[in-house]
């Protein structure tokens, strides 16, 4: 039997991740060869995935980043399925890594065929499965470009926004900031009122009719006050015509302006877990 070493043992963590009993009886198994051991690993990796794919994963970290020159974002979500594992420094650490290689691809699909420190990012995230001992996997991808992209994520990686700016000017940064903050906290169905499917509008006319006939409103009144209740609808659930949670004396449309004249909020992008 070969001889396993301490080195030999922290060399195949580092690299895989896994646990060092595990690691020590997987070079065990390959009689000392590292690619052998890291394969046996993954096999095991393999094998936990396969138990455990019919189970929720509706815990994990939700991660935004911003190229350099502030031109296109991405959100990425790395689902596993207990809190306890979300928290996990090494599971943050890897969400993050994901998140930083997203920036190069722009589906879901690209970023699991993505090299990942020499090997697939599908391959990876079975391996971190047989580690970890739960389902891990990309819950959530999302991108966005525009010609001034910001970012931000809520504290404990819950939820992740992207804002989309017309132009670079000075002050971008922070309203952009502002802004994703804004769509974080108050979870718009849209950027504005165009933006809002037909089927919500059609819904929020019938809810509002049906309150208003409870309330004993005669038939010929109901379509009025209906639309009067939907402006008020899309006021408090569209991006740039809800109030700004910093001042509320004006909406994020205007905060934009007072920023920059000229500048919009072009688009948006909201990813949370829970």
């Amino acid at each position: 039997m070969a001889k396993i070493t301490a080195a030999e043992v922290n060399k195949l963590r580092k690299a895989t991740g896994a646990g060092m009993m595990d690691c020590k009886n997987a070079l065990v198994e390959a009689e000392g060869d590292f690619d052998t051991a890291v394969e046996i690993l993954r096999k095991k990796g393999q094998k936990v995935a396969a138990k455990r794919a019919d189970r929720e994963s509706t815990e994990g970290a939700v991660i935004a980043k911003v190229n350099d020159a502030s031109l296109k974002g991405v959100i990425v979500s790395l689902n596993c399925e207990t809190d306890f594992v979300a928290k996990n420094d090494s599971f943050v650490t890897l969400a993050n890594d994901l998140a930083e290689l997203a920036l190069n691809y722009n589906s879901k699909e690209e970023l699991l065929d993505a090299d990942y420190k020499g090997i697939k990012v599908s391959d990876k995230l079975i391996e971190q499965t047989g580690v970890i001992g739960e389902k891990i996997e990309i819950g959530d991808f999302r991108t966005l470009e525009a010609p001034f992209v910001g970012s931000y994520i809520h504290a404990g990686n819950k939820i992740a926004t992207l804002v989309g700016l017309s132009a670079n000017v000075e002050g971008a940064d922070v309203a952009a900031k502002d802004v994703a903050m804004q769509a974080a906290a108050m979870n718009p169905v849209a950027l504005d009122e165009s933006g809002v499917d037909q089927e919500v509008i059609d819904k929020e006319i019938e809810i509002a009719k049906d309150t208003l006939r409870a309330e004993g409103k005669p038939e010929a009144m109901l379509d009025n006050i209906a639309k009067g209740k939907l402006k008020r609808f899309f006021k408090d659930n569209t991006l740039v015509n809800q109030d700004f949670i910093k001042d509320s004396k004006q909406s994020v449309a205007g905060y934009v302006k007072s920023i920059n004249s000229d500048l919009t909020v072009t688009a948006f992008e909201r990813v949370a877990l829970g």
